[in-house]
């Protein structure tokens, strides 16, 4: 068959939409495959809209690197296009001494990575930024933000389809072959009809499905590690009434499958607590009002006099996570298949927390890895 886009993408995240358009603008033709009736409604929808500094990834890791070039891209990408964001910063605190050395490891570890303008400061200093927080030291991160997901979504593939990127929502991936040199991607579309399109090269950028998706094309991924382990994290919304502010992200030192409880704000000023971390068989986006107790003790520790019923049910969203319960730090998959005998099919699978800070970087490599396809 011969190929009726360049490139087909599998997914209308943010990762993917950032890969359209950066694929697009290159001159190639491009269809992004959005199985949603709608773009940036899975993992992106449920995001925490923080821009991350890189701080928490091993130094050299994918997620270290692409983050902190992807929130340099995206603080510039914002500014150009005028999208809602802020440069809040972000403290994380100990709350006691016996946390003050992981507070110098991610000092070190994000000086290392690149974070710019990370200062440690004492509990003299925290008061004075944040007199609300209760913590005997923290560590100053000035250049972690929020922005608006969605728009900046919307901005993605505004560019795309100037570039003649196509957008087919509610158009499902059910299968994906190769003969060496091109793909033949199968499409269930939304009448129930299914369709075949022949594609030069493939990128799976499907989130939660991404495993499924490279399975489809015959990969093993139980063999390559890339099973995904979904992972369930809960936010609270506190009152507008609460006698309790705070100016800036506030961070625990990290601790489990997250990175803890934490205080965020939206671009409205609302302040939010979570997420916490549960491993989970299915998909399910339901928040327990009975966890707001639990909620209330972890954001206590630094937040003295928070009451639970100050909270009440947000959202949750799954993490696409490659380590399992208890499993050691999992970088980012991005890969080209040929070594797999797949070549033309590159996959992004774990794309969990920073992903959407990275995905502009993230859609710089995937460029880099079809180059000449």
């Amino acid at each position: 068959m011969r190929p009726e886009f360049d490139v087909a993408i599998v997914g209308a995240g943010a990762v993917g939409l950032a890969v359209a358009a950066a694929l697009a603008r290159r001159g190639r033709s491009v269809v992004i495959l959005e199985h949603e009736a709608g773009i940036a409604r899975g993992t992106t929808s449920r995001n925490s809209q923080v821009l991350h500094a890189g701080l928490y990834y091993p130094e050299g890791s994918w997620k270290a690197r692409l983050c902190v070039a992807g929130r340099e891209q995206l603080v510039a990408r914002c500014t150009r296009l005028g999208l809602p964001h802020r440069q809040l910063g972000k403290l994380v605190v100990a709350v006691e001494p016996a946390e003050l050395p992981v507070l110098e490891r991610l000092h070190a570890l994000g000086t290392a990575n690149g974070a710019p303008g990370l200062a440690l400061l004492d509990g003299d200093a925290v008061r004075r930024l944040e007199p609300a927080v209760q913590a005997v030291a923290a560590l100053h991160s000035p250049a972690t933000g929020i922005l608006d997901a969605h728009a900046l979504c919307v901005s993605w593939l505004a560019e795309a389809e100037a570039h003649d990127a196509v957008l087919a929502l509610r158009h499902e991936v059910v299968s994906l072959e190769s003969d060496g040199t091109g793909w033949r991607v199968g499409v269930l579309e939304p009448d129930g009809g299914h369709a075949v399109l022949a594609c030069a090269a493939v990128v799976n950028a499907a989130g939660l499905a991404s495993d499924r998706i490279a399975a489809l094309a015959n990969i093993d991924i139980d063999a390559c590690g890339w099973r995904q382990h979904p992972c369930k994290g809960d936010w609270f919304a506190v009152s507008p009434g609460a006698p309790l502010r705070v100016e800036r992200l506030v961070y625990p030192v990290p601790s489990g499958a997250g990175l803890g409880v934490h205080v965020t704000l939206d671009l409205g000023g609302r302040m939010r607590l979570g997420p916490d971390a549960e491993y989970v068989e299915a998909i399910r986006y339901d928040v327990d009002p009975a966890k707001a107790t639990a909620f209330a003790a972890a954001a206590g520790r630094f937040l003295p006099g928070l009451r639970a019923d100050w909270l009440t049910p947000d959202q949750a969203g799954i993490r696409p996570k490659l380590a399992g319960p208890g499993e050691a730090f999992r970088d980012f998959v991005i890969e080209e298949g040929s070594a797999h005998g797949r070549p033309g099919l590159v996959n992004l699978i774990g794309i969990e927390s920073p992903g959407l800070t990275a995905a502009p970087a993230i859609a710089e490599r995937v460029v880099e890895l079809l180059a000449g396809r």
